[in-house]
């Protein structure tokens, strides 16, 4: 039976990528579609890409119609805790690419965001949802909080080290991400003029994908992991590139330890190279690339991935599949796009 789909959020670049892959998989359909600002449009006018172009986008609301199986939501933080509290409390499975469950902690959230959390008792509910690193608790979940992009990036080059002893503090997470995974607003500093030919550095210390970061070590070291992160804003449309380092503390294995850990994934790749982010633009592949620099006894990882494919839609679909036990490759792809 072909699962029905509901997308929130469908006027945004994440709710665009979800439409395109929903409706190329196999085993799902949407069935409804909502917005805010763009309610009452069709999708051709807002995302003129892609096919069917007719369909109505509605406004968002928790009761959706009779029949929706599955939820994704690509909401604004602040935006999606009540329709994904009261569509999971009504049996639908809902994957929510936003920041409102990704803590796990009310205290974590309230550092990471500046204020409480409005479902704080709801937060142990939630799966964090980085397939490759908690993927074992998926199937069967029907409250899945999809990882922020930035940390997608950053766990899957640092996390198989760090479980194996290899690496210790301190930890150093540089990010660059395309204008895309600033969402789709208007605003000053992202329009052509403000970012051609310029790269700038923001959210310096306080941005609010370091402590889901640390909480997602936190979870493989079981203890604190302190990270220093800086994510950059580049000239590009999508794409993420994180260059981490840690002090090793046993040389010659870094390499290996990083293959052995996804000898079987899916979507992770490790290369002999630095990944650049064109390889995976338009898919849901992940490129890791380790060095050992000798003379400062520390580890350098660096992982590429497309903001809207891994760090967003793409990873959405991946957990979907595993948590309905669909293959975990449906609909998806690890084919990027050139030029």
């Amino acid at each position: 039976m072909t699962l029905q789909v509901s997308v929130l959020g469908a006027s945004g670049y994440a709710g665009g990528e979800l439409i395109r892959l929903v409706d190329d998989h196999p085993e799902m359909e949407i069935a409804c579609l909502g917005a805010h600002s763009r309610a009452g449009s069709r999708l051709g006018e807002v995302h003129p890409h892609l096919g069917g172009g007719d369909r109505r986008l509605e406004p968002i609301r928790s009761d959706l119609p009779a029949g929706i199986d599955v939820a994704f939501l690509g909401l604004p933080h602040g935006s999606s805790w009540e329709p994904a509290h009261l569509l999971a409390e009504a049996g639908v499975a809902v994957f929510d690419l936003g920041s409102d469950y990704r803590m796990d902690t009310p205290e974590r959230y309230e550092a990471a965001y500046g204020s409480p959390h409005p479902l704080p008792a709801e937060l142990p509910a939630w799966l964090y949802g980085l397939p490759e690193l908690f993927g074992g608790a998926l199937p069967g979940s029907t409250r899945v909080a999809v990882p922020g992009c930035y940390p997608t990036s950053a766990l899957l080059g640092l996390a198989p080290l760090l479980s194996a002893g290899l690496i210790d503090g301190p930890i150093v997470v540089d990010s660059m991400s395309g204008v895309t995974g600033a969402g789709r607003g208007l605003k000053a500093g992202l329009l052509f003029g403000a970012v051609d030919e310029s790269v700038k550095a923001y959210g310096v210390t306080t941005h609010r994908h370091r402590p889901e970061i640390e909480m997602g070590l936190e979870a493989v070291a079981g203890v604190p992991v302190p990270v220093q992160f800086t994510p950059h804003l580049v000239p590009m449309q999508r794409g993420i590139l994180s260059t981490c380092s840690a002090t090793l503390t046993r040389a010659g294995e870094v390499d290996s330890t990083l293959r052995d850990a996804y000898h079987d994934s899916s979507f992770v790749d490790v290369l002999d190279t630095p990944p650049q982010t064109r390889w995976v633009v338009g898919s849901n592949r992940a490129l890791v690339y380790a060095a050992e620099d000798q003379p400062t006894g520390r580890a350098i990882i660096t992982v590429a991935i497309d903001n809207l494919g891994k760090g967003a839609a793409g990873q959405a679909i991946q957990c979907a599949n595993l948590a309905l036990g669909l293959p975990e490759t449906a609909g998806l792809t690890t084919v990027g796009w050139l030029p």
